[in-house]
């Protein structure tokens, strides 16, 4: 952890300071992350690296501009698009970026990691074979040498075609992996409608694959949301911040059990709230009052300059939430994830109780309701 302020999150009501101790907690307890973007997770250092062996016609100017978050922060899609057309030329910068990123996780308390990946953007320059395998040696390298689990969701390009959808599950069916275990949707949500690529979601789900869909992300309209629900058939929703301008499609998520999987350091609200505003008005903050089962997640955490650790105690410390609600964050995250009940039980069974013990540990013996 670098701070209590991880220097971009505008002041809180909430915050108050905490010890080295109360710190660490953070990065000690048992998690699990299921929103995050493999070409996200590039640091600065292997993002210089790449160019430089691609010959990619990018400037030392332009990467730090890539790495650069104001308190206004902008979004990062051009920077997947720089990776994508000009500079991940190599399979095995796939699994050399997954690699590092299993190896930082693993140090802030992550066992398990769910990771997006886009195709559609590489494919001029490699098969979905081939970049799966990379992503996947990458993966079982991970856990053998850093003890975390991790598994793919290839993703859809939603400012593609719909037939480059319908390609895509056609690749990963035939390509069939078991670390490749469900389709996502992501880029740009506006002008992009969940509705436009239900073909490949139907296709995805006939061939077995688990469904999740970014909605609501960009202050778009709930319907969004309600359409991943509701005719592609998500298990799963990322973002979906604005359901929450519809409380019977909320309260229709929540009788259902529908995890979301959210993001503090979104920047649509970072760049839309005032910073009185922010800390307040967040939508995760109503969403939980909606009773729907969040939890937190770090997206693209080296371009947002956020790590997994940060994202959680930016819930407690700038959003307002208890000890006891993200021990409920961490039980939903649990159940959000694409593993058999079996391992949920016993992820239950053992990261339950260890974030009790630690929490205890940092904050005190009463920091928890009685169990």
């Amino acid at each position: 952890m670098r701070s209590t302020n991880p220097g971009f999150v505008p002041d809180s009501p909430f915050t108050r300071e905490l010890t080295a101790k109360q710190l660490a907690f953070f990065s000690a307890f048992p998690k699990a992350e299921l929103h995050c973007h493999l070409l996200g997770t590039t640091s600065r250092e292997t993002f210089i690296d790449l160019v430089r062996d691609s010959d990619a016609p990018i400037s030392m100017a332009e990467i730090e501009g890539f790495y650069t978050r104001g308190e206004k922060p902008v979004g990062v899609l051009r920077i997947f698009r720089a990776l994508e057309s000009s500079i991940l030329k190599k399979p095995e910068y796939l699994k050399r970026i997954t690699l590092e990123h299993l190896e930082r996780t693993a140090a802030q308390g992550v066992r398990y990691i769910e990771l997006f990946w886009n195709w559609t953007g590489l494919k001029h320059f490699m098969t979905y074979a081939e970049g799966q395998d990379a992503i996947v040696a990458g993966l079982i390298e991970g856990e053998e040498k850093y003890g975390i689990v991790g598994r793919l969701v290839p993703s859809i390009d939603r400012e593609a075609l719909p037939e480059d959808a319908v390609e895509l599950v056609r690749e990963m069916t035939a390509h069939r992996s078991p670390w490749v275990i469900g389709l996502g949707i992501d880029y740009r949500e506006t002008l992009h409608e969940p509705e436009n690529f239900w073909k490949a979601y139907r296709l995805a789900r006939d061939a077995g694959f688990k469904l999740t869909a970014h909605a609501g992300e960009f202050g778009e309209h709930w319907r969004n949301v309600e359409t991943a629900m509701d005719l592609l058939e998500c298990e799963r929703i990322d973002h979906g911040y604005t359901i929450t301008d519809n409380p019977e499609l909320a309260e229709r998520a929540a009788d259902r059990g529908i995890p979301f999987a959210v993001v503090p350091t979104n920047s649509y609200y970072l760049r839309t709230f005032t910073d009185e505003e922010w800390a307040v008005k967040h939508p995760i903050r109503r969403m939980v009052e909606l009773g729907l089962k969040v939890f937190p997640n770090s997206d693209d955490p080296t371009m947002h300059h956020i790590s997994i650790s940060e994202s959680w105690l930016l819930m407690m410390n700038w959003l307002g939430f208890s000890l006891a609600d993200l021990r409920g964050f961490l039980a939903n995250s649990i159940d959000a994830a694409w593993v058999d009940d079996e391992t949920k039980i016993v992820w239950r069974q053992l990261w339950l109780p260890e974030f009790d013990r630690l929490a205890r540990e940092a904050f005190g013996a009463d920091c928890l309701p009685a169990a």
